[in-house]
């Protein structure tokens, strides 16, 4: 990290400063630089060489960075050189791009299954090569590469590499000691190459995926140890690589030539082991479960935490499959096959039990021979992954664009949504269930916060006792149960996005108090804590109930009704929207067909009056799910109504049934809500094989409802 000092107004004592820089944790460091760097950039700090937090270097980088005009909002996305001067670049540095990628062939697949991204630039600020996955990096352009870019002082003003470059040593940022935005919540650790005259050539750098919070001390500092070992440990060797085929070509006498050759050379494994061993031993730091298998499933490597989760001792990993953790109808293996990158949520089976984790998978492909040579697979704690990347379960993946109508009253409320996504202020929606609250929510989100994360709550879906934790987190051992670390809330994890509260007349009055001060303090207090925390997010709150009655029966806060309420939008239910019935059937045909390459179906004449007449007392949501129904049972290419679900057909029906089907009963078995809901669970099985996330995509609700819903009808899957 670069070293922060303390002053006010006049350089403190080295006594001074050692006592601060031992009381304060990186945590607290990291949001004093936020704060001081958020206060240069709207220009109500003029010298941020005399903020007590602030590394000199670091401050005078920004001076620097400023004064020449850079944008702190933007990352450099092209080069000012013409395609000659860049050949020039790549062809004097040819040498040194072969070695560094020989060199980090080795470790480059873990490196890319944590989320890193590693650059080589010249000492220009060129960027030389790079390898990563930009997708973790939503701030960034989506670039395919970023090779032939100058990313000097100029370009993206204080980074890592161009300090290293100008200190001539090794360099290691917070994400807020970055001038550019886009890295503030990242952690960046650069080296130096130096020729033999201690000239420096190029610069090494490793970039950590954005943190969505920020990490506490312990996060910190593995992170750091580890990518500073790494970088400083790889420049060392690429040195050592690059100074051996200076002097091999240089050697006149053969002999000679050979002997130093095989001296340099062993001094190059010596080097490399030292960089194999601290992957080994950093890898202990990583909290998620790293495996890697052959093509066979065998496994080949696998950390500790990959251990600790298959409950296997170094010595029982010998000679075991990863097929003997999977469940016996798991495709892990047969879609990594065929050589693509992809993740999933997939059930380990260890000691009788079994755990979800989200699952990203990259097979590793031979460069000379095309074919799969291995697979590293990162297994997450479900819960953990979610929390953390808010694009693993697309929960804010809708946009205005994605809400189709023809209706004026809706379109009236579709626009009205779309002038309050702008508004900072908080939001109620109001419609009945079904109606798209949540749709409405998450393209709220992508106007107003769409870097930030989604986070949604259903207040009606958890019992009252588990609400308050669940919304402001909780301390270690603040009751019986809870993890030892703690947890954060939901508040606390959508700092710098949206909150979307679903149901929110369901929340305990004790509760809504609570709330109610975090709105007006944009600070929490988790439970068991004693001290509270900073906030900023974005609240949507969505209700089906009449809150304004329910004030008036004491049944919900005037204040908070009144908090809630500054901006209200009204979505009409389906039943009054006219033709959007049929103009979102088939829309949600061919959305669903198009997701698994079917040719989509027509609906016939008389399968769009049964929908027309229909009711639809579940809303969009409801017509979704049948039109899914619908599509899984036609067979000729035309939905007729015997494809449309029994209770579209029964409500609809013209005439009434004879007694003989009275009497035996059929009817009123038909018409239960039990049996009809089981129907409809069994079918969405038959039709995912039995994979419960999909059947619960295809029902329209969670997973863990599903779950809870299988257990009450004992239904086996």
């Amino acid at each position: 990290m670069a070293v922060t000092h303390y002053t006010n107004g006049s350089s403190p004592s080295q006594t001074e400063q050692s006592t601060l820089k031992k009381e304060l944790l990186f945590q607290e460091r990291w949001q004093a630089i936020l704060r001081c760097k958020e206060e240069f950039l709207q220009n109500q700090l003029e010298d941020p060489l005399q903020h007590p937090f602030m590394d000199q270097e670091v401050a005078a980088s920004w001076i620097r960075s400023r004064n020449r005009g850079v944008n702190p909002y933007s990352v450099a996305t092209g080069s000012h050189l013409d395609l000659q001067k860049l050949s020039e670049i790549f062809e004097k540095n040819q040498t040194l791009i072969e070695i560094t990628k020989s060199l980090s062939h080795s470790f480059k697949e873990m490196i890319l299954a944590c989320g890193y991204i590693f650059y080589l630039l010249d000492n220009n600020g060129v960027i030389l090569m790079h390898e990563g996955n930009f997708e973790n990096f939503s701030t960034l352009p989506e670039y395919y590469s970023r090779t032939g870019i100058i990313a000097n002082e100029d370009a993206e003003g204080t980074t890592a590499h161009e300090l290293c470059l100008r200190l001539k040593r090794p360099v290691q940022l917070l994400g807020p000691e970055h001038y550019c935005v886009a890295f503030q919540n990242s952690i960046a650790t650069a080296a130096p190459i130096k020729d033999d005259s201690g000239d420096i050539k190029a610069a090494l750098v490793l970039v950590s995926q954005p943190l969505l919070n920020t990490p506490d001390e312990d996060t910190l500092r593995r992170m750091g140890m580890y990518s500073l070992g790494l970088v400083t440990s790889l420049a060392t060797a690429v040195e050592t690589q690059v100074e051996l085929n200076k002097t091999t070509k240089s050697l006149d006498n053969a002999k000679k030539a050979a002997e130093m050759a095989n001296k340099e050379l062993q001094d190059t494994r010596d080097k490399l082991i030292a960089v194999h061993s601290t992957l080994n031993a950093t890898s202990a730091f990583i909290d998620e479960g790293i495996i890697i298998v052959d093509k066979d499933g065998l496994i080949m490597h696998i950390n500790p935490t990959g251990m600790h989760m298959l409950k296997l001792s170094p010595k029982e990993t010998l000679n075991r499959n990863i097929s003997e953790f999977l469940d016996q109808n798991s495709n892990v293996m047969s879609a990594a096959k065929k050589g693509e990158n992809f993740a999933l949520e997939e059930k380990l089976y260890v000691g009788g039990d079994r755990w979800l984790y989200h699952l990203s998978v990259r097979p590793v492909i031979n460069q000379d021979t095309a074919e799969l040579d291995s697979i590293v697979l990162k297994f997450s704690p479900y819960e953990k992954s979610a929390a953390q990347n808010k694009k693993i379960s697309n929960s804010d993946v809708y946009t205005f664009e994605d809400i189709v109508s023809e209706n004026k009253d809706f379109i009236k409320s579709l626009a009205l949504a779309r002038r309050f996504a702008s508004s900072p202020e908080n939001i109620l929606i109001i419609g009945e269930s079904g109606t798209g609250k949540e749709l409405y929510a998450q393209a709220i989100h992508n106007v107003n916060r769409p870097q930030g994360p989604f986070m949604a709550v259903n207040c009606a879906a958890m019992p009252k006792e588990l609400i308050g934790s669940e919304l402001f987190g909780y301390e270690g051992g603040s009751f019986t149960g809870a993890e030892r670390s703690g947890r954060p809330g939901k508040i606390e994890l959508a700092h710098g996005g949206t909150l979307f509260l679903d149901e929110i007349g369901d929340m305990p009055l004790e509760l809504q108090a609570v709330l109610l001060r975090a709105l007006e303090d944009k600070q929490i207090m988790r439970v068991g804590g004693s001290r509270y925390k900073k906030v900023d997010f974005r609240l949507v709150a969505a209700t089906n109930k009449n809150l304004y009655k329910m004030v008036k029966e004491n049944l919900f806060r005037e204040d908070l009704y009144f908090r809630l309420s500054v901006l209200t939008i009204d979505i009409p239910p389906l039943r009054n929207r006219g033709n959007d019935v049929l103009v979102l059937s088939q829309f949600f045909i061919e959305k669903y067909c198009q997701k698994y390459s079917w040719k989509s179906p027509k609906i016939s004449a008389a399968a769009q009056k049964k929908i027309s007449e229909y009711g639809w007392p579940g809303n969009v949501r409801q017509l979704q799910n049948a039109m899914i129904y619908a599509v899984n049972t036609t067979q000729d290419g035309l939905i007729k109504p015997e494809n449309l679900p029994n209770y579209i057909i029964l409500e609809t029906c013209p005439v009434k049934l004879d007694d003989s089907v009275n009497n035996k009963g059929n009817v009123g078995e038909m018409l239960c809500l039990e049996n009809l809901e089981k129907a409809a669970i069994e079918t969405a099985l038959v039709h995912s094989n039995n994979y419960v996330p999909q059947a619960a995509e295809i029902l329209g609700i969670s997973r863990s409802t599903l779950y809870r819903k299988l257990k009450d009808y004992n239904i086996e899957y």
